[in-house]
């Protein structure tokens, strides 16, 4: 199986079947402990829905920090749990598993992915440069002698990389991503209006009124936090030009990674980017307007991969497809 481990969504595809799993990267746990509730399955929606509204005795965790581990724990918890859940409960041998990385990770947080994979089932696992999953799962010709683009902007990070010959030419990643714009947004509420609200209210904010550039018609809509001054909850309106003010920051940081890689890039490979410009991919890149400041920014064409949030997973089923051909190039648990 091929599993796109995200700092926001997991996305798991079977060989042959295609993407059969699609749920947050999210545990909760007895406060104190990795003690997963519900028998190890509060994992996934149920512990989404529990994200800010937990008791005292109850932590909803995000196992998964800018794009790698954070708690090694709960994430093999987690791992073994989707893993159990598309397998069925027993396994007299474990799957074979593609887990998509970030391609800035240190040696140490590969080695947490690997430990984290063998401690939930997996028989053996290969690691896969995000960027390459996500050229895979758009369609990008990467194996082929020219230049393809991709920028993935997921939760924790974004990934800027030209491929060419079923490799990476050039790549940038930084920890700026979804989760960044999630926080601008907090932060602009705050500030602005002394309201705090939580992550999932500013996952809505985004998701409903955000941009990254004018859209035509302005919109706002109701916001619900509490007042950080009375301690009492309340209600404010937000419009889609403060928003798209707050969220700037964040999408100034992704365009200029955009732009210091094509500035690396080599004279023939940029020369083919003229023609065959950037594809976008991962839940980030679903912000409006986001492709018209890159096309602005850079002069190349900007557009959207098909159905981005699930383009690496899609790309880590190619790669199962073609695992015997390809398995050589990718970095598995016995090289390490």
């Amino acid at each position: 199986m091929g599993i796109d481990l995200g700092t926001c969504n997991t996305l798991v595809a079977v060989r042959g079947q295609g993407i059969v799993l699609n749920e947050p990267s999210v545990v909760a746990v007895r406060k104190g402990t990795n003690q997963v509730l519900k028998n190890g399955q509060a994992v996934g929606w149920v512990a989404k829905e529990m994200l800010g509204k937990t008791p005292g005795s109850i932590t909803a965790v995000r196992p998964l920090k800018d794009g790698v581990i954070s708690d090694f724990e709960i994430t093999e918890a987690m791992l073994n749990y989707f893993i159990t859940k598309i397998t069925g409960r027993v396994r007299f041998l474990g799957p074979r598993v593609v887990i998509s990385i970030p391609s800035g990770i240190t040696a140490v947080e590969k080695r947490a992915v690997f430990d984290s994979a063998d401690r939930a089932g997996a028989r053996k696992t290969y690691l896969l440069e995000e960027p390459i999953a996500a050229a895979i799962g758009a369609g990008l010709p990467f194996a082929e002698p020219t230049a393809s683009m991709i920028v993935d902007i997921g939760g924790g990070t974004t990934e800027v990389a030209i491929m060419t010959l079923a490799d990476i030419a050039n790549c940038e990643s930084i920890r700026v991503a979804g989760d960044d714009m999630d926080e601008a947004i907090i932060a602009h509420m705050k500030r602005t209006y002394n309201l705090m609200i939580g992550e999932q209210t500013a996952e809505r904010i985004k998701i409903q009124i955000g941009s990254a550039a004018p859209t035509g018609e302005e919109s706002s809509m109701e916001v619900r936090g509490r007042d950080m001054v009375s301690g009492l909850p309340r209600k404010t309106s937000v419009s889609s030009e403060e928003v798209r003010e707050a969220l700037s920051e964040p999408i100034t940081n992704i365009i200029e990674a955009v732009t210091r890689t094509l500035e690396r890039t080599e004279p023939e490979l940029a020369a083919d980017l003229v023609d065959n410009g950037i594809v976008l991919a991962g839940g980030g890149a679903l912000l409006r307007g986001l492709t018209t400041q890159i096309n602005k920014a850079t002069g190349l064409d900007a557009t959207l991969a098909e159905d981005p949030l699930t383009c690496v997973a899609r790309g880590t089923a190619i790669y199962l497809e073609n695992i015997e051909e390809w398995k050589d190039t990718l970095e598995n648990n016995a090289d390490s």
